[in-house]
């Protein structure tokens, strides 16, 4: 890990997880340390919701799959579950947007000591070349499993498919620089985050 926070522009942190981990909630932790977050996903949720930058790009690849109340998840869901190619199109229209505001995000906090990137698919799409330090955020299977399958709409197969998309948590947690265990108490997932936070910024003290 580079210390890129003492060379005039901050120490760039990527947070990632599997489905289900709870990688959200350890994203507000960081947060709530006055951790500046970027959180990919609102960002798509954003651009994709009512009046969103993407809704014209999409409807126009996806037709009928976009309203007055922004992407209709069902409906583009339909048209791209289980569809490689349709899929990479929708990320063609989604990546290019994301990195843009990404980029914007960093301008605007360049002044912090760390910035975080909660970038879901950060390994899948290439995305750990750019970090200075990776955190990802793991829970046993069974906890996980749990977890999705009380999402509203989710079913086995979805799930299963979501998992065929991801890098297994395993590679995932050899990769890391750091890794964040939630298959335990918040009070302890954010002692743990706590404890990151610290020794990350020794390492940027001069």
């Amino acid at each position: 890990m580079s210390k890129s926070g003492n060379g005039g522009h901050p120490l760039l942190v990527g947070l990632t997880g599997s489905i289900g981990m709870g990688k959200s909630t350890v994203a507000e932790m960081f947060m709530e340390l006055g951790v500046p977050v970027f959180d990919a996903d609102a960002e798509v949720r954003r651009m994709q919701g009512p009046g969103g930058a993407l809704l014209e790009a999409i409807e126009a690849e996806f037709p009928g799959s976009t309203d007055a109340n922004g992407v209709q998840r069902e409906k583009l869901g339909a048209q791209v579950f289980g569809d490689p190619a349709a899929l990479a199109r929708l990320e063609g229209i989604v990546h290019p947007a994301v990195a843009r505001e990404r980029a914007l995000f960093l301008l605007e906090h360049a002044g912090a000591p760390m910035v975080v990137f909660d970038i879901p698919l950060l390994f899948e799409k290439g995305h750990a070349v750019i970090f200075d330090a990776i955190v990802v955020v793991s829970a046993p299977a069974e906890v996980q499993r749990q977890r999705v399958l009380a999402r509203p709409g989710m079913t086995p197969d979805k799930f299963a498919h979501i998992l065929e998309l991801q890098l297994p948590d395993m590679e995932k947690r050899l990769r890391a620089d750091y890794v964040i265990d939630t298959g335990t108490t918040l009070a302890h997932t954010r002692e743990q985050v706590r404890r990151l936070v610290d020794k990350l910024a020794e390492g940027l003290q001069p």
